[in-house]
């Protein structure tokens, strides 16, 4: 659309995302134009427009613009959950090209540093990263459900969710019925 607008008309200039700014419609124009990459820049008019100010209408080429956001091309998209939501158009696609998180470690791997993890805090972080996925029998951390640390024991009861099998299942009953806070679900 190309409108005709007094000079002194306040309009509202500024780059999308950004908080804009009031100025006159000769300051915004000078400033757009101005810019050395004006793309992403927006020109408001804080009323309604009359027939008389339009002076023409014309179609914008399709190459013109930008799919995301400026200068996006080549760069890599963020699949974060706040970036893309659920059910949005091919982000599975996405997601599944560039991962958000990085792979999951080996079992192997994650078994060696559960062996040689010293503090609480050390045996709860690779506990959680072994609760990521599919990992095989439980049976390997049964040790832990003597672990005199309570967080240890909750976070092993919670990855075990994770795990398939009777294993998995005695070890967790054994944790629920060791806890005191489990038979009294309000005392969480």
């Amino acid at each position: 659309m190309h409108l005709r607008l007094p000079d002194d008309e306040p309009v509202t200039v500024g780059r999308y995302g950004a908080r804009p700014r009031e100025v006159t419609a000769a300051q915004a124009i000078a400033e757009v134009r101005g810019l050395e990459d004006p793309r992403g820049h927006e020109v408001f008019v804080p009323r309604a427009i009359t027939a008389a100010e339009v002076r023409r209408t014309r179609d914008v080429p399709q190459g013109v613009g930008w799919r995301y956001l400026p200068a996006a091309h080549g760069r890599r998209p963020c699949t974060c959950p706040a970036c893309f939501q659920r059910g949005t158009y091919k982000v599975a696609k996405l997601r599944h090209r560039f991962p958000y998180d990085e792979p999951p470690k080996p079992k192997t791997e994650l078994m060696a540093r559960l062996r040689t993890a010293t503090t609480a805090d050390e045996i709860i972080d690779v506990l959680y990263e072994l609760g990521r996925g599919r990992r095989g029998g439980a049976e390997e951390l049964a040790y832990l459900a003597d672990h005199p640390d309570l967080d240890v024991r909750d976070t092993l009861e919670s990855v075990l969710r994770a795990y398939r099998g009777r294993e998995a299942r005695q070890l967790r009953a054994r944790l629920q019925s060791s806890d005191p806070s489990a038979a009294d679900p309000d005392n969480r």
